[in-house]
């Protein structure tokens, strides 16, 4: 009877153990979903912000854009050193934007698998001297933290861009490629971003800002119904615009702020996807968090059934050893 008794008591605190580690765990989980909850709701909240800015930069830079490429295709004598690639390739800058908070799903980890991409290419090119040198800046310090896990050194890294990038920050920079770009120091940049396409569509992508020959190929969707439409020959000489005093002062001003915004949109991109992705992601983690605590609780309460069954039982044999 003596082991019996004992072999009872064990098992008696085996499932008091179990059912009082359920209890808190399932405390825990609860806990946690709490903050995956509060994050949630804080990145909906960031995000709206962020897409109306990014929505309203979106609406500024195509029609710059379209205003710069009509500009020069008006048939005006034009030339600004923006809009003219570089005969000899040696410079170029890439930089990668990303986040400096975690917990947003694979967010920094697609861009910088694409500035990786963008890299081995520069490395080709170098070897096939067709380029010598490239610089790398990032920002964001998951970035930062990412390049260095992977023993790549960047050359000027930046922390200072948050959620709501100002365009004063932003232009910053601009006015330091231009300069470069403009003396011969820079002759291709780079930028590694996830572009905003639609809420529930972002990408990861390299697109090249400088030079700005290209100018207009990313608004040929929104411009495709006058595209289709039937043209009329132009006469010669013949332009869309009057100039006051002349083309050439128009788009001196112009081109470089056409710049500076494409740059600035790239940030705005940047920083709603993030929201997105850090949105989604703490719902996921919110969801499968009141999965679990389900899955918890069945097992506290069968572990809580077993522990009263064998305390029952403890009476009944108790009462008949008395009796």
């Amino acid at each position: 009877m003596g082991r019996e008794a004992s072999h009872a008591v064990c098992v008696k605190i085996k499932h008091m153990a179990k059912a009082r580690a359920l209890d808190k765990r399932r405390k825990s989980i609860r806990n946690i979903r709490k903050i995956t909850r509060t994050m949630e709701l804080i990145a909906t909240a960031r995000f709206k912000r962020a897409m109306d800015r990014a929505t309203a930069a979106t609406a500024y830079t195509r029609r710059i854009t379209q205003l710069v490429t009509d500009l020069v295709q008006s048939g005006a004598e034009v030339d600004h050193p923006l809009l003219k690639p570089h005969e000899e390739q040696n410079n170029a800058i890439l930089l990668v934007l990303t986040a400096n908070r975690g917990l947003c799903g694979g967010y920094n980890g697609n861009v910088l698998r694409a500035a990786l991409g963008r890299l081995r290419d520069y490395e080709t090119q170098i070897q096939g001297e067709h380029l010598e040198a490239f610089r790398l800046e990032v920002s964001g310090k998951r970035g930062i933290s990412g390049l260095k896990f992977r023993r790549i050194k960047a050359d000027e890294t930046f922390t200072h861009f948050e959620d709501k990038p100002a365009f004063e920050e932003v232009e910053v920079l601009a006015n330091r490629y231009l300069q470069a770009y403009e003396s011969g120091a820079l002759d291709r940049l780079d930028v590694a971003y996830t572009k905003f396409l639609s809420a529930s569509r972002q990408v990861a992508v390299v697109e090249t800002l400088l030079p700005l020959g290209s100018l207009g190929e990313d608004e040929a969707a929104a411009k495709k119904p006058v595209k289709d439409a039937p043209k009329k020959p132009a006469a010669a000489g013949q332009t869309m615009y009057e100039f006051l005093p002349s083309a050439e002062s128009i788009l001196r001003e112009v081109v470089p702020a056409s710049f500076k915004v494409k740059l600035f949109k790239c940030f705005l991109d940047a920083a709603v996807s993030e929201q997105i992705a850090r949105m989604v992601a703490m719902k996921s983690a919110t969801e499968n968090a009141g999965d679990l605590i389900k899955q918890l609780s069945r097992d506290y309460n069968r572990a809580r059934q077993t522990q009263i069954t064998s305390e029952l039982m403890d009476i009944i044999g108790g009462a008949e050893a008395i009796s």
